[in-house]
């Protein structure tokens, strides 16, 4: 795990490296501080020598300056390579899930793999500046203190030999126990970041059904479970801390004991003994240090173990060596597809599909709920990808093509599209990050958009904000249908795009599509039976298998379903007077 989280330093190993250098040099000089304080004690306090304790105060204070000069550069290259650190992580693991299929991410789920790049990756940051600073300096001062002690009386010494087991084995029970539950906190971090997300975003919706009480509940329910959790591992987390200061105290008191009767006897100086109590200090503020520093690993691990998730897991789409770079032509054809979310032969969404549609066919798709529209044509630009059978676009399989060339060329419009902060010139470039003011226009144009953008003051350069919220449903879907065009696909999908312009708009943009995009497959996935009558064949889908397929007139003569869903929305005359 540390092999793998340590790739992401990079080029900050050498700021990395140097820290433990200047720590090292700065422990030697505070190591050396209690010796030389020794010397001044019992040879110039002791002895009445002036001069000399003069000359060693200034070599003390030039130790001392040099220790802080070291400890501060130590500071300013550990906060370099820590912060180089996250940032690589975080763009490491951003990296890898823009690579993740749906399948992939549907498995992590969103609010999880937010939490993972923030969260936890802070809390690995802090892991890591630990490890680089107090990680290596208290074991350090550890044995350079102890080596210090032993050379001024190896008897005394001997209390530390049953200390320091002492104090790994707490320290280890008490990891051992309270991992687990930081483990089961994480976890439960992402619910909370879940209904933080789905609130906000959903918050038209909880202010229109006065449910702010259910969701400040429902938040509060899950702020709850995380503080038991905190609370429970906290709870074994501070006993660390009172076996810490009883151990410290029993040492210093046995010490200071033994070294008083020594002292009486003659066999140790007073110099001797208030330097063996520092180096005492020493090694037991460095003991202090490994407890907060293992505690910070303890809470750390289970972050780092969910990082470690997102940088192993392999998107369940993997692209050929030598994929097909072009695409011929907008002919789809589906040969024997069957397709589960799950890949579960036993539970599919469409079964036993065979289709074949001609480059420039306008096909129409329309069943219930449930049916398989969307994931009818979500396995053309392969968002997903098929459980049995093959679907072929331009007569090439689609797993054959380089994911980036197949999906250049196909375009997707969904019913709820995403847009972008920024300008609607912006969020249109998306499409084609190259488009001439004339092509967005044109797209515009086509996409019955152009006249309400232009009412705007601003007109292509208003401001959109976050998800397009100042924009009206059908305003946005018609944004979305412009920055579709303007990849200029060999394959247009809508997938109920126009759920949410009126019929004439509706009627407007179907008329442009036949016009001007004679060359493109066009995809409409609909409820209204308008705005897919004048398709050049029709889908008709139950249960995840074709129960029709042909044109409006046939399937009225055909198809039990597809006549009634027509008769259904007629009665009153709702086509007639179109």
């Amino acid at each position: 795990m540390i092999k793998k989280l340590a790739k992401s330093i990079r080029e900050y190993t050498a700021a990395a490296v140097m820290s433990p250098v200047f720590i090292l040099i700065e422990v030697g000089f505070d190591t050396l501080i209690p010796l030389l304080m020794a010397k001044l004690i019992d040879n110039g306090i002791e002895k009445g020598d002036m001069d000399y304790v003069t000359r060693m105060g200034v070599i003390l204070f030039f130790v001392a300056l040099l220790a802080l000069g070291a400890g501060a550069m130590s500071s300013v290259v550990s906060s370099k390579a820590t912060a180089g650190f996250a940032k690589n992580l975080r763009h490491d693991m951003f990296h890898k899930v823009q690579e993740f299929s749906f399948e992939n991410i549907d498995r992590f789920s969103s609010a999880s793999i937010i939490t993972r790049l923030t969260t936890d990756v802070a809390r690995v940051q802090q892991a890591f500046m630990m490890s680089l600073r107090m990680a290596v300096r208290a074991p350090l001062n550890l044995v350079f203190a102890l080596i210090m002690a032993i050379s001024i009386n190896s008897e005394i010494a001997v209390i530390y030999a049953v200390a320091l087991p002492f104090l790994a084995v707490v320290l280890i029970l008490i990891g051992r126990s309270a991992h687990p539950i930081f483990t089961e906190v994480f976890k439960t971090y992402d619910g909370l970041n879940n209904v933080v997300k789905e609130n906000l975003h959903g918050i038209r919706v909880v202010k229109s059904f006065v449910r702010e009480d259910y969701e400040i509940e429902k938040f509060s329910g899950i702020s709850r479970i995380i503080y038991k959790l905190f609370m429970k591992a906290e709870r074994r987390l501070a006993v660390n801390f009172p076996i810490m200061m009883v151990t410290v105290n029993t040492c210093i008191l046995t010490i200071a004991w033994l070294g008083a009767k020594l002292i009486t006897v003659g066999s140790m100086t007073t110099g001797n003994l208030t330097s063996l109590i520092a180096y005492t200090f020493q090694m037991l503020t460095s003991l202090m240090m490994l407890s907060m520093i293992f505690v910070m690993i303890i809470m750390s691990r289970a972050s780092a173990e969910r990082i470690i998730e997102i940088l192993d897991e392999e998107s369940t789409m993997q692209e050929k060596e030598d994929p097909v770079m072009e695409v011929k032509d907008g002919s789809v054809s589906f040969r024997g597809v069957s397709f589960s979310y799950s890949n579960d032969p036993e539970h599919l969404s469409l079964r036993d599909i065979d289709l074949d549609i001609a480059s420039g066919e306008t096909i129409g798709i329309i069943g219930g709920t449930g049916s398989g529209k969307s994931s009818l044509v979500q396995l053309i630009p392969r968002l997903y990808d098929v459980t049995e059978g093959s679907v072929l676009v331009g007569g090439v399989d689609v797993r054959d093509y380089h994911m980036d060339t197949l999906r250049d060329q196909v375009a997707m419009v969904l019913q709820k599209n995403e847009l972008f902060s920024g300008t609607i010139k912006d969020n249109l470039r998306w499409g084609d990050p190259d488009a001439t003011d004339e092509e967005i226009i044109t797209a515009c144009r086509h996409a019955q958009a152009s006249e309400f953008i232009e009412s705007f003051p601003d007109g292509y350069d208003t401001m959109l904000e976050q998800g397009g919220s100042n924009v009206s449903g059908g305003q946005k879907q018609r944004l979305c249908i412009a920055r579709a065009l303007l990849k200029k696909p060999k394959i247009l999908i809508l997938d109920d795009s126009t759920s949410a312009v009126d019929t004439q708009t509706d009627a407007r943009i179907r008329k442009a599509f036949r016009e001007d995009l004679p060359d493109t497959t066009k995809f409409i996935i609909a409820q209204r039976v308008s705005s897919i009558m004048d398709a050049d064949r029709i889908i008709v889908l139950n249960e995840g298998t074709i129960d029709g397929f042909g044109t409006h007139e046939e399937l009225l003569k055909n198809n039990r379903i597809y006549s009634q869903v027509y008769t259904s929305q007629t009665q009153g005359g709702g086509l007639a007077n179109e």
